[in-house]
């Protein structure tokens, strides 16, 4: 074993997995099953969220920047590994996986905001796959820069390496690093949609865990990851979803929005600016709707922004210029995830185009409107369909466990349906949540903490480690496919 007093490295890299991981219980089981012996680095900005900070007692939290401030770098290889990262690395790699693999093919166009889906980042050399196993190969290569300071860190201070979202640009490092210093590497896919679309994952991880079969499937099929290195955990952010909250807590949030608790609530949640940015036309249209008829009357209106929309207040601009009673707009946050679960366990309908929060709206049961179109667009222009036609959206989609608006009557009238016959659906809602996430049993967090915790104390020293009495195993293949 590595020796005495090395730390087990937990990596988080943005805010949708640092949220799973610290919000979900997932930094705390496992600052007390590794027994003093975790420390975690940030490679974002994690000073803004100090609630996060909070939740563990003994982990050293470091940025990255922490790491590499006043230490010598290697200017020119560094410069060097950047421009070839550019051409030859995470994206344009990722972009012919994409292409490899019929993904997204739709949704490409060159100059695209979202780098995944820029077709120009696709890199110089041939679409070939001699080019693409080359690339490959590069992209986790001992050629690769690693900076002197992480790798002295990773060889001094550390015995392991888990990653909290193994496909974003800014693991690549601690791979590496990982890689050439032999150190155990746990890997946590941090999304449903990720392995369909977000990038290739590295084969060398000794673990993979993922949240359902799906997830499983997509990683030995589009990423030849052996099966045997997989397992299946569940849903974490379910867990917060598995505890029901009275309602009189729901009544007082209302209260603090000033909204009326007497009333019907409906939930209109954003997208990000880069997949639907003809979105503030439509907020317009449905507050002149709501405005024009009964519908101020009859119910309640709650505005929650994308948590990545940077452009919110431009973007929600008709809600802020002049208030109106019955309408709420909520700031975007990754820090308010005991506040979603509420709602969503109350709301009585929730509009939405895309993502994981239409999957949320399932699990917990609530009437949805999906909106497919997109307000005041011009002709041509269907970010809000291509939102929805990724492989992981498949099953949801043949689903119809939700109401599809392809105009804005087809809206309206999903609301009054969803506000009139709330169980219309209650069946294909329940159906659709048991085979995308499975079981909702509240323990899907202890499931991988045991996971890793027993990864890491097969490649350690046993002696090291203990898998707390209360974090079950990982459910066996099959598992999830459960009813609730």
């Amino acid at each position: 074993m590595a020796a005495s007093g090395k730390k087990v490295l937990l990596t988080v890299h943005d805010g949708l997995s640092a949220r799973i991981f610290f919000d979900c219980g997932i930094a705390t089981m496992l600052e007390e099953a590794l027994e003093g012996r975790l420390e975690i680095v940030s490679t974002f900005d994690i000073a803004e969220f100090a609630d996060w900070s909070a939740r563990v007692k003994t982990a050293r939290i470091r940025t990255l920047q922490d790491l590499l401030s006043g230490r010598p770098r290697s200017t020119l290889r560094a410069s060097w590994d950047a421009f070839l990262d550019q051409r030859i690395g995470f994206l344009p790699l990722a972009i012919r996986f994409n292409l490899r693999h019929g993904l997204h093919r739709e949704r490409m166009e060159k100059g695209h905001s979202n780098g995944f889906l820029d077709s120009s980042r696709i890199g110089p050399l041939p679409r070939w796959d001699v080019c693409y196993r080359q690339m490959f190969r590069w992209m986790y290569g001992s050629s690769r820069y690693l900076h002197p300071a992480l790798g002295r860190y990773l060889e001094n201070e550390v015995s392991a390496v888990v990653s909290s979202h193994l496909q974003h640009q800014s693991t690549v490092p601690f791979i590496l690093g990982a890689k050439r210093l032999g150190l155990p590497l746990v890997s946590y896919i941090a999304s449903w949609d990720h392995l369909v679309g977000k990038g290739v994952v590295y084969p060398g991880a000794q673990c993979y865990i993922v949240q359902n079969e799906i997830m499983r499937n997509d990683l030995v099929r589009y990423h030849d990851i052996d099966p045997g290195r997989i397992t299946v955990t569940g849903w974490p952010q379910t867990d917060i979803f598995s505890v029901r909250r009275p309602r009189s807590r729901y009544i007082e949030l209302l209260a603090s929005y000033g909204l009326d608790p007497a009333k019907p609530c409906v939930l209109v949640t954003g997208n990000s600016v880069t997949n639907a940015p003809y979105e503030p036309a439509f907020f317009k249209r449905l507050l002149e709707w709501w405005e024009s008829g009964d519908g101020k009357d009859r119910f309640n209106l709650i505005f929650r922004p994308h948590p990545k929309d940077t452009e919110w207040q431009q973007r929600y601009s008709v809600l802020l210029e002049r208030p109106r009673s019955g309408v709420y707009l909520q700031a975007p946050t990754y820090l308010d995830l005991e506040i979603l679960a509420l709602m969503l366990q109350h709301v009585e309908c929730v509009v939405t185009n895309a993502g994981t929060i239409l999957l949320d709206s399932l699990v917990n049961d609530r009437p949805a409107v999906s909106v497919l179109y997109d307000e005041g667009a011009p002709p041509g222009e269907s970010h809000a369909m291509k939102n929805v036609i990724g492989e992981h959206y498949k099953e949801m989609l043949e689903s119809r466990a939700f109401h599809r608006a392809m105009n804005f009557g087809d809206v309206a009238r999903a609301i009054d349906a969803c506000l009139e016959q709330p169980q219309e659906l209650a069946a294909e809602r329940a159906a659709v949540s048991r085979r995308i996430v499975g079981v909702v049993d509240g323990g899907a967090a202890k499931r991988v903490v045991g996971t890793i915790v027993a990864s890491l104390r097969e490649s350690l020293d046993g002696s090291a480690f203990s898998i707390p009495k209360r974090a079950p195993r990982a459910l066996p293949k099959g598992a999830l496919a459960a009813n609730r």
